[in-house]
């Protein structure tokens, strides 16, 4: 198996499971496109239909793959099959097939299962030509959020190549592939009528844990439709949930949205990524017995106290480990870009430190530190200093929300697998903590997010919460209770009996960058 090809070969009876959830669909097709045919598996399968389809076209990047898959339409000569070289990313699916059958088409097959990200990581030229295919902005280009799988450059290329044809498309991929696609469509007005997403089982057939499916459409439908309803298996007679686009967005549960959508808007307040640094064996710091401060090397740590801030993880916000202070992280730069050499005079003993572990820095292969000061961060500025905050897990399936205040008289910081609101007093974070844990919201989330994402929660869907629309939903006597109890837990002293107006209440859900700078200025 070649990394560089995302090559994850079809067991035999996995395409005879695929192929059967067709058939019951309709009898059979009479002519057969495979995208990326590798060793002929599905060619293989598809000739022992009964019957089969009358021509197979197929095409294959591999040399010694082609022979194989050739080798196999030999053995079934009263079939045409024709299995040609080439690369899907350049071939002319319009002009480079020629066909001797007519009437319906199928596509089927399981194209690489790998992103553009890997494929350029370990240098592979096994590429599409790079462009911004979703037309994303700079920073979201520069972060992840161009990133996408191959399979679904080539589920697009074949719609847009092969639409005229009104083909059907029954590709095996991963979930998030087969959601982009749904999307992609919706966006673009790509006219497609989805069938059905059936589940399988990726770490059965393939050993690898990802949510992988056989997603299947109709293109060039004249009944267009960007919902699909999703089944277990491959066998299942009964859906499990249905998704779609609604309102121009991604729906998990569309049925169980119709309920929340009054919920399903904009929040006013800006949503935040933890720090990233990627150099953890070095920034990140935890306390000894006696007090002193260690890296993952097992080595003392001196640095200037006012640059080491407590440090929260996504695990640490899900399970509720966030009053103590026992992890910690160094703090490079107050906002993204700062020039970090004027920490040579600032803070010598942090210069020095860093400095002897620059061979951890200089090992980063992410883009977003290319042409960055030396030891440069990502996802820093004011936000990251506010004193309360009201953070989440981005990694974990079930959203708890929670409310932190300083540790140590410090603004704890959160690592990146967190998303966070800055807020700019307790009273606010209380406010927004209990609107964020109440079951409107939640059941909101519930169908918004797709748990089988390796990050169930983004900052895209925690965008989609109207904090306003909540409010005015919930029973004030409760909120006035939590939002009691939420003070109580991170305030001390006189702060305890603070009081939170309710004729305030919406003035609380918008944001005050002034006193969160001012935060930032009273620390360095």
């Amino acid at each position: 198996m070649r990394r560089d090809m995302g090559d994850y070969q079809t067991p035999p009876e996995l395409a005879r499971q695929v192929l059967a959830a067709l058939w019951a669909c309709r009898r059979g097709w009479p002519r057969v496109l495979e995208p990326t045919c590798g060793k002929g598996v599905f060619i293989e399968a598809l000739l022992e239909q009964t019957p089969p389809p009358r021509e197979i076209q197929a095409l294959e990047l591999q040399e010694h793959y082609v022979r194989l898959a050739r080798q196999t339409a030999m053995r079934h000569p009263s079939v045409r099959v024709i299995v040609t070289r080439g690369n899907i990313f350049d071939f002319d699916l319009r002009d480079g097939l020629q066909w001797r059958e007519s009437g319906p088409l199928l596509i089927v097959g399981n194209p690489p299962w790998v992103t553009n990200s890997e494929l350029g990581a370990i240098g592979s030229a096994n590429l599409p030509k790079k462009r911004n295919l979703k037309r994303l902005a700079g920073i979201e280009a520069l972060t992840g959020e161009s990133n996408f799988d191959v399979a679904e450059f080539i589920w697009i290329k074949i719609l847009r190549q092969l639409g005229h044809l009104r083909p059907t498309i029954a590709l095996l991929c991963k979930t998030s592939v087969a959601r982009n696609v749904l999307k992609f469509c919706s966006d673009t007005g790509i006219p497609i009528r989805p069938l059905f997403l059936r589940k399988i089982d990726a770490a059965r057939w393939f050993g690898t844990a990802v949510g992988a499916c056989l997603f299947c459409v109709e293109a060039g439908a004249e009944e267009v439709a960007y919902t699909v309803p999703v089944y277990p298996s491959l066998e299942a007679l009964e859906p499990e949930t249905t998704i779609g686009v609604v309102r121009g967005r991604l729906v998990a549960d569309v049925g169980a949205h119709g309920a929340s959508a009054f919920a399903d808007g904009k929040c006013a307040l800006p949503w935040h990524q933890g720090v990233k640094h990627d150099a953890a064996a070095v920034m990140e710091l935890s306390r000894d017995q006696q007090g002193l401060l260690r890296n993952a090397l097992g080595e003392e740590v001196d640095a200037e106290p006012r640059f080491v801030f407590p440090l929260a993880k996504g695990s640490d916000l899900f399970r509720g480990r966030v009053r103590t202070a026992n992890r910690f992280v160094l703090v490079t730069q107050k906002h993204l870009g700062e020039n970090t050499t004027l920490l040579k005079r600032s803070a010598p003993r942090l210069w020095a430190y860093l400095n002897r572990h620059a061979e951890f820095f200089e090992r980063r292969k992410s883009s977003i530190y290319r042409r960055r000061p030396p030891f440069a961060m990502f996802g820093i500025g004011d936000y990251s200093f506010a004193k309360y905050k009201v953070g989440v897990s981005g990694l974990h399936k079930s959203p708890v929300f929670r409310l932190l205040g300083p540790v140590e008289d410090r603004p704890v910081l959160l690592d990146d697998t967190c998303y966070f609101l800055a807020c700019r007093n307790a009273p606010q974070a209380a406010l927004i903590s209990s609107l964020l844990n109440s079951p409107d919201c939640l059941d909101l989330l519930r169908s918004l997010v797709f748990t089988d994402s390796k990050r169930p929660i983004t900052k895209r869907v925690l965008a989609r919460i109207d904090l306003g629309a909540i409010l005015r939903q919930m029973d004030r006597a409760a909120l006035r209770k939590r939002v009691g109890v939420e003070l109580r837990s991170v305030c001390t002293g006189a702060e305890r009996n603070l009081a939170v107006q309710e004729e305030a209440w919406e003035d609380l859900l918008s944001e005050t960058p002034a006193e969160v700078h001012g935060q930032t200025a009273r620390l360095f």
